[in-house]
């Protein structure tokens, strides 16, 4: 795509975007609204969000006519109280929500009574899908709960997300030191729980071109957008031509919108979504209808 192309399609579609008054559950249509699969509430410890508020992260996603924002909590990955922030979550998305935000909530596998969260996230707090944070919460892909928890999740019909990073590791407080992270142990796990649903987030920097393939041949999981870089980056994703990361084509049913809001812009995915030579019915897709597709059954 040209530059003048590209910028005359980001200058049509972004007033559009911008219109709220479209039908929430409008998710397949002409001018389809976006399900945002990876978002974050709360406080960031390290440096000021702009859109760090609740409220005022979910203005600034109905800019972007995204209708629906799956929500996870920067505080879980800090502390031990596992089920207060849970609570906490559930609580914020209720009362300042908008109506637009479903709350993700977070066990902790390696430490004593995660089934008892896990419980409380599907029964009391009613959340359709938990998010891990692996190089923060102190457990590997090779723990030996890891597949108890994916195989107790599915038993529930909840999505499982895993998020690779939070942020590039150059930009860390000195103070942090985040684990190492291999997403290879899935492979296995998925063939032993094929029914399990598992996204992986911000996964890029840590998966090899060679895991690519295996996850896309040999299991399900489905990947979200947000660390894609380089111009065209979504396109050549699904090409499998990337200029640098994983060169394996990912077909396009397994790409689910994600923006990283609010430690990324949100018009980082955004515009991911127009400087490609997506068709149209391929960037619904990645908008909203895998996304749709994956929620539907929990």
């Amino acid at each position: 795509m040209s530059g003048g192309s590209l910028a005359a399609g980001i200058a049509a579609t972004l007033p559009a975007l911008g219109n709220t008054t479209h039908d929430n559950n409008d998710f397949t249509g002409s001018n389809p609204g976006i399900i945002d699969t990876n978002v974050n509430l709360f406080k960031w410890p390290f440096r000021r969000m702009k859109y760090g508020e609740t409220r005022s992260l979910v203005a600034k996603l109905r800019k972007h006519r995204i209708t629906k924002a799956w929500a996870g909590n920067f505080e879980a990955l800090f502390s031990k109280s596992i089920n207060d922030v849970n609570a906490r979550l559930a609580e914020e998305c209720r009362v300042n929500g908008g109506g637009m935000l479903v709350p993700f909530g977070t066990v902790n596998p390696a430490w004593p009574d995660w089934e008892e969260d896990l419980r409380r996230c599907h029964e009391v707090y009613r959340m359709p899908g938990i998010r891990l944070y692996p190089t923060y919460q102190t457990f590997d892909l090779n723990h030996p709960e890891i597949p108890r928890l994916i195989s107790k999740a599915s038993e529930r019909g909840l999505i499982i997300q895993i998020v690779g990073d939070m942020e590039d590791s150059r930009v860390h407080h000195p103070i942090v030191l985040t684990r190492e992270l291999s997403f290879d142990p899935l492979v296995e796990i998925m063939k032993n729980i094929p029914k399990a649903k598992v996204q992986l987030l911000c996964w890029n920097e840590r998966v090899s071109n060679e895991l690519l393939k295996k996850l896309i041949s040999e299991t399900s999981i489905v990947l979200d957008i947000s660390w894609l870089e380089s111009t065209g980056a979504l396109g050549r994703m699904i090409e499998g031509n990337r200029w640098s990361g994983p060169e394996a084509p990912v077909p396009v049913e397994r790409l689910l919108f994600g923006s990283h809001a609010p430690l990324f812009p949100v018009e980082t995915a955004v515009i991911k979504l127009f400087e490609s030579p997506l068709t149209l019915e391929q960037m619904k897709a990645v908008m909203n209808v895998n996304a749709g597709r994956f929620i539907k059954h929990v």
